[in-house]
């Protein structure tokens, strides 16, 4: 508990310091970090090549090596985040409402940062970057711990951004890494009341469950996507396939991939050949209900429940044929894990029902679900998908991190 201890005080006392620090100095800090990464690419690919070196003697799965692999256009991209940050506006200080009450009293409700904020997070070396500079923009300091896959990249991208902020002027404390990636180090963070304000996991469904059951610290749940594309009667099938095959085969690796394909019955007949031929593109697996397998035939493995409440994070779909939309949005009340829902339909009504019946932080009319992002969405880089109500849901922003303060400004007054 020692290292983590330190941390967190010294993550305390930066996150002190940034409270004062203005917007015009976070986003200096934030332009010193993007141009630093740019121009530390070499070094990053080269600690990059040697986690993947080791995660493939480990036998990682190709779609889960892609999550992890950097090359200089993904460092590019990185660096292009935090630039994008940048130019969001501040919510610390932001006055949400205001008002005066009879005895003169005046109040004010503004935005202020959460405090330092934990983020546990697996091979995804992004996250590194994206979260430093989020909680950085608002006023936050984090503690960062990535996975073992990912150790070598974080290691040296955490040290080229604290760099970065020693040169324009902020503590180079508001973000730390834990270089031991030990299971104790989590538990030590998941424990470290008055030292870390909220903790965010990231990644596959074992490690946000071992932090939602475990962490005595107030956890936000995001990531887990079973996500579920909806084939309705009537619908544009060409759009269908363009839907399903992005959904599922642009990057299987991520949160808001589809995993489950649902569709009409009347529809199927038309419907699953054309689907199954854009998928075998990708040489996508399919496991599917009876119905599906009478109609494509026993290349489709036959599916079990545990296969519609699965995450695969790779090219395999699960595909099920329902009777009617009711059916299918129970299918989904069954099975989702509450990240991105899709309904393909042409019929106003029924994308409404969709829409108001299943419960999800991301409900989709005709689109991808692959577009439940911070950047996408216009929030600028994300630290998480929220799949929880409380208190935030869906792709969170710089708002999300920041929570309100009451400001009451008197003359005198007493009670």
């Amino acid at each position: 508990m020692e290292m983590i201890q330190q941390m967190g005080e010294r993550a305390r006392e930066a996150a002190s310091a940034l409270a004062l620090a203005g917007a015009e100095e976070k986003n200096g800090a934030l332009a010193a970090i993007a141009a630093a990464l740019g121009q530390n690419t070499g070094e990053i690919l080269a600690a990059n090549r040697a986690d993947l070196d080791a995660a493939r003697a480990d036998g990682m799965a190709p779609a889960m090596l892609d999550r992890l692999a950097l090359d200089e256009k993904r460092v590019q991209s990185i660096a292009a985040g935090v630039e994008e940050i940048i130019a969001l506006p501040d919510p610390v200080g932001r006055t949400d409402a205001g008002w005066t009450r009879p005895n003169g009293l005046s109040i004010t409700r503004v935005r202020v940062p959460l405090g330092v904020v934990g983020i546990i997070y697996e091979a995804r070396p992004n996250v590194t970057a994206d979260a430093a500079a989020l909680c950085l923009k608002s006023g936050n300091a984090c503690i960062l711990r990535g996975g073992k896959e990912a150790v070598k990249t974080n290691i040296a991208m955490a040290g080229v951004m604290r760099q970065a902020l020693e040169k324009a002027g902020l503590p180079a404390d508001a973000v730390q890494l834990v270089e031991d990636t030990s299971r104790e180090t989590s538990r030590q963070m998941m424990g470290a009341n008055g030292l870390i304000d909220v903790l965010i996991p990231r990644g596959g469904a074992g490690l946000i469950r071992a932090v939602v059951e475990n962490a005595t610290v107030p956890v936000i749940q995001t990531g887990v996507g079973n996500c579920h594309v909806y084939v309705d009667s009537p619908c544009d099938l060409e759009m269908a396939v363009n839907i399903i095959q992005n959904a599922k085969c642009s990057r299987p690796s991520v949160c808001n991939a589809a995993e489950t394909l649902l569709v009409h019955r009347e529809m199927a007949d038309r419907f699953l050949p054309m689907a199954k031929a854009a998928l075998d593109r990708y040489q996508v697996q399919l496991r599917g209900c009876p119905i599906t397998r009478e109609i494509l035939g026993d290349t489709v493995v036959p599916a079990t429940g545990e296969d519609y409440a699965t995450e695969y994070n790779d090219y395999i779909l699960a595909v099920r044929v329902v009777g009617s939309l009711e059916e299918a949005v129970a299918h989904i009340r069954r099975y989702s894990t509450g990240h991105s829902e899709a309904i393909v339909t042409s019929d106003y009504q029924h994308s409404q029902q969709f829409t108001r019946q299943v419960d999800a932080a991301a409900v989709y009319v005709n689109a991808s679900t692959r577009f439940t992002d911070g950047g996408q969405f216009g929030l600028g880089a994300e630290i998480g998908i929220s799949t929880q109500k409380l208190h935030a849901r869906g792709p969170m922003g710089l708002e999300a991190l920041t929570t309100t303060k009451y400001i009451v400004l008197g003359s005198g007054q007493v009670r």
